[in-house]
């Protein structure tokens, strides 16, 4: 269950850590629908008083103004999320942004990846592939093809009361990534015990129109 508690504003400056794509996924049995909202950026950096890592999401309107990239260092106002079963943010609705200092210049090869990320119609044209968890934990964060994506399932269309909510991570790089697993496939349950695997050839045809190193 996600917490429930009253949305509060809050103010919160620091270091842009990483931006990745915010993006939610509704799933039934082998059925999928993609919600491109926005981007989360990782900070670090004070928020309410407290100090620490933080991740709040911004609208793609505030990303193509600033084009925030790792390095940012910035401050803001922002609305904690009341339920955050389909969020990976712990705080939206972003607003008063001031940038305090520009990163340099230069960007490091990747992989990771720490360029301007892309627009969201870029990210839903390019099609992800399935991402191993762990992989994405001590690889993937920082980098703007990563993505941890909310998902809710709805496990009987006649009952719309039984859903079950989870988390999957995903990439949208190049195929050729040095760092890349795809891991163990993905099984969605559905109502009376049913259960569908999604196989492989799903993301082969979902990227189909990418070469290997784009």
């Amino acid at each position: 269950m996600g917490s429930s508690t009253d949305p509060l504003k809050v103010s919160w400056s620091g270091l842009i850590e990483s931006i990745q794509s915010r993006i939610r996924l509704l799933r039934s049995l082998d059925q999928r629908e993609h919600n491109y909202l926005g981007y989360n950026l990782r900070i670090k950096g004070q928020i309410g008083g407290n100090t620490g890592e933080f991740i709040v999401a911004v609208g793609p309107g505030a990303q193509d103004k600033h084009k925030f990239r790792v390095g940012f260092r910035l401050a803001a106002v922002s609305t904690t999320i009341p339920d955050t079963r389909m969020e990976i943010a712990g705080h939206y609705k972003t607003s008063g942004i001031k940038i305090l200092e520009n990163p340099p210049d230069s960007i490091p090869d990747g992989p990771p990846f720490f360029g301007i990320p892309p627009s969201l119609e870029i990210y839903r044209e390019r099609g992800h592939l399935r991402l191993d968890s762990r992989t994405y934990d001590s690889k993937c964060t920082t980098c703007i093809w990563g993505c941890r994506m909310p998902v809710e399932m709805i496990i009987d269309h006649w009952n719309p009361s039984q859903v079950k909510y989870r988390l999957e991570t995903f990439c949208y790089g190049p195929k050729s990534c040095r760092f890349y697993k795809a891991g163990p496939l993905r099984q969605v349950p559905g109502r009376r015990g049913m259960s569908y695997t999604e196989e492989d050839w799903v993301d082969e045809q979902e990227t189909a129109h990418r070469g290997k190193d784009e």
